[in-house]
């Protein structure tokens, strides 16, 4: 190729890949549905954009060092606190169980479905048993599962994903070889390659764990080694042995965001915008090698084995692997319903398919294809019915608010006490030990560790929240971590208002809407309060003491409505309104002010 022709495929293939997720953004639905038939339409209609006329024998393992950053930035989402007993023991059966039952089940209708040999099949099959996080999140995200439900889903597609590579790259050197025992000698592969893998994870976790403790790194610079350790510890790995850089790249994501002494921010600005332009640029490369003239005796053949492993191998491999938890049986058939192919099975297919076919192997030339039509069956299936499945199991979180309060003095908890009165479900963070026990003692939910991991979804996931509102002492940090937050969280965040002679570095300049408006700042809740003033919640109907605030409505639906400077919302029938009233509440206390 001419360097105009690779400048221009370059260009095109960043061009839709970012443009079929910002189409997929505004559609409100999975990236990959857009992804996928746009690189195939563009590798059918344009040669510029095949990958490997633009980068030759370097596209396979590029592919690999990618993949390994977004499995390194898949377990950094992996809080080891949050899987234990029954969550740990369904994980551990849907990878432990469900790869060897679907890969057997895949293998033995390959054979005959897509007429393949069975050295192709059983390589099919080894493909497909792969799900993966940068698939199953999105998909999640729509459907809004409960808890255990998402860590479950998000676990078995983050550790699946390496496995699924590992066990590819052994399949294939077994039916290479022609020995025809292909389980024996891939299971004997299998646990050296997974060793080779965990090794070079816990060497990498170790630089990683020396470098933060010894030098004084900074975000960018601490982004940048953790980039460099993930992409060359994978390297060696693979180097070692072929794919077991995806179970060093996991390990390393996994004990980099549970081991003490590594300052990893919660949020991850340049590793959330990598991740999502490698996902784009790989599903339209791998999806441009697919030809229309590849398709032509593989898509029906290859929708049927798509139904057989949704419809049959999942549910099976769920019913298996379920038993004897406290999942109810609605989770149980959520489970059972919640298995897409993703870029895994894609990248795998499309390293190992041309070096089966240039071994004459009968059928290896479908593998690729046939991949590509499950992955783009299962995303679209699941992606249009995961929702309503999920509504109709009951495995969806409540529909009501769930509020978190940032700050932790008495009125600001005794807020959270008449929300919950209220039948909200509360969680509160505060930073200072004396305020999260008080939180503690009002037996209300408290955020575990870092308010951003927590808020985010990184670090130590608390999902589900719907509306954020700082009500700390701090207007400079109300302001700040408002922005910050402004846009990671499903719901709204809104802060208490800057006192009018604020002489902050940040509050005064920040706009957006404040809670309560700008009279009820934190010094006015602390004088009222020390006067007697109570927080209290009533039904709307009744009469309001002379004097008193509103500060909420809860609606019949469970549905929480703040006043803000922008207005006040109006009551109707069946609310709940939440008010600071004057009032005697016994011994008055004063809020201390959160760090000064």
């Amino acid at each position: 190729m001419t360097t105009d022709q690779i400048l221009m495929g370059v260009g095109l293939t960043l061009m839709l890949a970012v443009g079929s997720q910002v189409l997929a953004s505004r559609l409100r639905i999975p990236a990959l549905i857009v992804l996928l038939p746009v690189g195939f339409a563009a590798g059918a209609l344009i040669d510029d954009v095949n990958p490997e006329r633009l980068l030759g024998a370097a596209f396979s393992p590029l592919v690999s060092l990618a993949v390994a950053v977004i499995l390194y930035d898949a377990g950094l989402g992996l809080d080891l606190a949050r899987m234990r007993g029954h969550r740990r023991r369904v994980v551990s059966r849907l990878i432990c169980i469900g790869v060897p039952v679907t890969w057997l089940l895949g293998a033995l209708l390959a054979a005959p479905l897509l007429g393949m040999s069975r050295r192709a099949a059983v390589m099919t099959g080894a493909i497909l048993v792969v799900s993966g996080p940068t698939v199953v999140g999105p998909l999640l995200g729509f459907v809004r599962p409960k808890d255990r439900l998402q860590h479950i889903l998000v676990w078995e597609g983050s550790l699946i994903d390496p496995v699924g590579g590992i066990l590819g790259a052994l399949v294939f050197h077994a039916v290479t070889a022609s020995t025809g025992h292909y389980f024996d000698s891939v299971a004997a592969g299998f646990l050296t390659g997974v060793g080779i893998g965990a090794a070079g994870g816990v060497a990498g976790a170790a630089v990683l764990w020396g470098l933060f403790r010894a030098l004084p790194l900074g975000e960018v610079l601490g982004t940048t080694v953790q980039l460099a350790a993930v992409i060359g510890g994978a390297a060696l790995c693979d180097v070692l042995r072929e794919d077991t850089g995806l179970i060093a790249a996991v390990m390393m994501g996994l004990a980099v965001a549970n081991l003490p002494g590594i300052d990893v921010p919660a949020r991850r600005p340049f590793f959330e915008t990598l991740v999502t332009v490698i996902l784009g640029l790989l599903f339209i490369s791998i999806s441009a090698t697919v030809t229309p003239q590849s398709l032509r005796h593989v898509g029906l053949p290859a929708l049927g084995l798509a139904a057989f492993l949704v419809l049959a191998v999942r549910p099976v491999v769920a019913a298996v692997s379920t038993p004897g938890t406290d999942l109810t049986r609605g989770e149980r058939g959520f489970i059972g319903w919640m298995a897409p192919r993703g870029i895994v099975a894609a990248a795998t297919a499309s390293t190992f398919s041309a070096g089966l076919a240039a071994q004459g192997i009968g059928g290896a030339a479908k593998i690729l294809p046939a991949t590509f039509v499950v992955i783009v069956a299962t995303v679209t299936l699941y992606g249009l019915t995961a929702s309503p499945v999920a509504r109709l199991l009951g495995a969806v979180r409540p529909s009501r608010s769930r509020p978190l309060l940032v700050g932790g003095d008495p009125w600001v908890v005794d807020l959270g006490v008449a929300l919950r009165s209220a039948g909200l479900e509360v969680v509160m963070w505060a930073g200072r030990e004396q305020q999260r026990e008080r939180i503690r003692q009002a037996g209300i939910e408290l955020a575990p560790g870092e308010l951003l991991a927590a808020v985010t979804g990184q670090g130590a996931e608390l999902e589900g929240i719907t509306a954020v509102f700082f009500l700390t002492a701090e207007d400079d940090f109300n302001a700040l971590a408002a922005t910050l937050l402004r846009g990671s969280v499903e719901g709204v965040v809104h802060r208490l208002a800057a006192p009018p002679e604020s002489h902050g570095v940040v509050a005064p300049f920040v706009g957006g809407e404040v809670l309560f408006g700008a009279d009820l700042t934190w010094p006015a809740f602390s004088r009222r309060y020390k006067d007697g003033a109570a927080v209290l919640a009533q039904p709307a109907g009744t009469a309001l003491p002379p004097g008193c605030d509103l500060l909420f409505l809860v609606r019949p639906d469970g549905r929480l409505d703040p006043v803000t400077d922008a207005g006040t919302p109006p009551p109707g029938p069946g609310d709940t309104v939440v008010l600071l009233a004057p009032g005697k509440r016994g011994t008055a206390r004063t809020p201390e002010r959160a760090g000064r």
